[in-house]
């Protein structure tokens, strides 16, 4: 049987294991709507799913979801994409 601290340590991180998987899957599914926006060349449309995106990351980042720099340079890459758009 594991020590009562083991036990607790393993049901909180269960606990952030299944929230993190939730967060992850948010920002997945929000940059799937970017890359959709960049695709249709709607730029009004990726400029908005751009915007969401970044609310979306930088709250992941802040949580310790995802590391700063990860955040930083997943915000980049969609944004050159949709900067490439035409106006």
């Amino acid at each position: 049987m594991a020590k009562g601290s083991a036990a607790k340590r393993h049901r909180q991180s269960e606990r952030r294991r299944i929230s993190n998987k939730s967060v992850r899957s948010r920002v997945r599914t929000s940059t799937k709507n970017v890359l959709a926006a960049v695709e249709s060349q709607d730029r009004s449309a990726a400029d908005t799913a751009l915007r969401e995106f970044s609310k979306l990351i930088d709250t992941a980042a802040g949580k310790g979801v995802y590391h700063p720099n990860t955040a930083a340079r997943k915000k980049s890459r969609l944004a050159q994409r949709v900067n490439r758009l035409p106006a």
